[in-house]
């Protein structure tokens, strides 16, 4: 099911296709009535996560791992109409109720892409930004355009962000969370 609301959720990243890496090149926003060390539990398990995104559609924990900690690593794939592929996910920022990220790179050691998720304390519960840095070289765009048949890689990963928030906020919300403590 595809949750939208232009009131719960704010786009705040570039709409055009950037191959910059120091800053992202897709970023949304949402506040949820969730503590942030609830909404972290969520989005630092990609096992999870999976039930809210538009793009990857299934993960796997690699080596042996069962839960997010720097230097995990997982395996996501991923999938656009009748194209699929996967890639390789490594953990590097994992700090409770604050931070997840994780690098993206291709089966052969290509880098794609920095995931992230930015949580803080907010009054009514925790506002939380997922954005993404485009870490794929020059000479390899368009072969990645070709894999995933998005050459507009940054409009497709903000409407992505945006149903994810919108998918999230929905679950945290549906069911009463504690907020103090």
């Amino acid at each position: 099911m595809l949750f939208r609301s232009p009131t719960a959720l704010t786009v705040v990243g570039p709409r055009c296709c950037s191959r910059m890496v120091n800053q992202p090149i897709a970023t949304g926003q949402v506040t949820v009535a969730a503590a942030p060390a609830d909404v972290y539990r969520l989005v630092s398990d990609p096992t999870v996560m999976v039930r809210f995104a538009e793009e990857v559609y299934r993960v796997r924990w690699l080596d042996g791992a069962r839960s997010a900690a720097v230097g995990v690593r997982f395996r996501g794939d991923n999938r656009n109409g009748l194209r699929r592929w996967w890639t390789i996910c490594r953990i590097t920022d994992a700090d409770p109720g604050r931070r997840f990220a994780y690098e993206v790179r291709t089966p052969f050691w290509v880098p794609v892409a920095r995931w992230q998720f930015d949580l803080s304390a907010v009054v009514d519960g925790c506002t939380v930004v997922e954005s993404c840095w485009l870490r794929v070289p020059r000479w390899f765009g368009p072969v990645a355009d070709l894999i995933t048949g998005q050459s507009d890689r940054a409009g497709t990963n903000n409407a992505n962000i945006a149903v994810t928030l919108c998918r999230l906020k929905a679950h945290l919300e549906e069911t009463p969370v504690d907020i103090r403590g």
